[in-house]
């Protein structure tokens, strides 16, 4: 079953603001950020390229995917919950990708609570994408 990629794309001023304390990831060949079941560290801001996300059953069958493009938030539910990743998220070659730590996050949000509200904008466009996966089934 496959994700609506637009659940991930985030607001172009939260994006800017996020960016301010991120730092770049080269992407010269494609690249894993993260895997399913890994303990979150930071937020990945895919700027631009492409970034496919899985996530696969206990039997390693690939279960939900997803193709990613510009302005996506990736790792935000991980990151928000403190719980592990669940999908694995690898960004392709040539993708232009920035890494927000926990830190640099939690900082930002403190600083500027209105962001939350942002934030919680792409979370609530993510959980109607994996309703709507549900609801297909």
């Amino acid at each position: 079953m496959n994700l609506d990629p637009s659940g991930f794309v985030a607001d172009p001023a939260l994006i800017e603001s996020l960016e301010k304390g991120s730092t770049p990831i080269p992407c010269d060949a494609d690249r894993i950020l993260f895997c399913q079941g890994e303990a979150p560290s930071g937020l990945y801001i895919l700027k631009s390229g492409r970034a496919t996300l899985a996530m696969t059953s206990v039997l390693g069958e690939e279960i939900i995917s997803a193709t990613a493009g510009p302005g996506s938030l990736l790792g935000l539910p991980g990151l928000i919950g403190n719980q592990p990743y669940t999908l694995t998220a690898i960004a392709l070659a040539g993708a232009e990708v920035r890494y927000v730590t926990r830190d640099s996050f939690t900082n930002l949000m403190g600083a500027n609570p209105m962001l939350a509200f942002k934030i919680l904008a792409v979370l609530a466009a993510e959980v109607r994408s994996a309703r709507s996966v549900i609801l297909l089934r």
